[in-house]
């Protein structure tokens, strides 16, 4: 499990992997998808997941440059497991009222009391 969150867990390589498993990208492409993250936290991301043959890179000799990422078979082969997060997580959003433009349902706020906050139950 260590090992497999070193490669690929944290808060923004799960959703590099999520956009890359429709296919083959570009830099603008997934900057667009995941606009909360940094040019320089993608970049350190797109190359961690290249270290570790997730993803490949591909470097078009044009001008202006032109550079493609795509998961490598190995990358392939996190599909199953990126598809069962994002079931769960549909089904967590459903449990809890979760409108899809929040990702957390109870934002850490001092305004909102933990009072009003439903309590959640691990069954």
């Amino acid at each position: 499990m260590k090992l497999t969150t070193n490669v690929i867990g944290g808060k923004w390589k799960p959703l590099i992997l999520f956009y890359l498993e429709t296919g083959t990208k570009r830099f603008g492409e997934l900057r667009k998808v995941i606009p909360g993250m940094t040019k320089k936290m993608l970049t350190q991301h797109l190359r961690d997941l290249e270290r570790d043959e997730v993803i490949r890179r591909k470097v078009y000799a044009v001008v202006p440059a032109k550079v493609e990422y795509s998961l490598t078979k190995h990358g392939e082969s996190l599909k199953p497991i990126l598809k069962l997060m994002s079931a769960w997580g549909a089904k967590h959003r459903k449990r809890y009222g979760i409108p899809k433009s929040r990702s957390r349902p109870f934002p850490n706020s001092s305004k909102q009391s933990t009072a009003s906050q439903p309590a959640l139950s691990r069954s």
